[in-house]
């Protein structure tokens, strides 16, 4: 009998995690504010410095942990659309180049973006990347 209670139990709360929506992926692929000539700042804690984003236009660069990086960026505000390409780098070495080799993995892979309040979201199709706060 109880494994029978605890049976129903797991049952019961797979299925309600599986219907839990995260409110930003819901708005992953529809119209968004436009970040041009925006600063945003990494959420996330990491070791060394926090890498940064700045949106100048068609153009992106910021720092992403050691190094300073720079792009160019087309994005469509009708379908929150973040293409970034031609990235490149300088190449300084420094302690915890992983943070970095992440960092620039996971912007390159970005194809959409999400804008809550003061919050930038970057997406591969559905998977949350990146999340930023803005500055200034």
């Amino acid at each position: 009998m109880k494994n029978i209670v605890l049976g129903i139990f797991a049952m019961a709360l797979v299925a309600s995690c599986g219907t839990m929506k995260n409110s930003s992926t819901s708005k992953v692929g529809k119209a968004q504010p436009s970040i041009a000539n925006t600063k945003w700042t990494l959420a996330d804690n990491v070791k060394g410095q926090t890498p940064t984003l700045n949106i100048e236009g068609s153009k992106l660069n910021g720092n992403a942990g050691c190094n300073r990086y720079f792009g160019s960026v087309v994005m469509e505000t009708a379908s929150g659309t973040f293409t970034p390409s031609q990235m490149g780098s300088t190449k300084m070495a420094c302690e915890n180049m992983s943070v970095e080799k992440n960092f620039m993995d996971m912007i390159q892979k970005a194809n959409k973006y999400v804008v809550s309040g003061t919050t930038l979201e970057l997406y591969q199709d559905n998977l949350l990347l990146l999340k930023f706060n803005k500055t200034e």
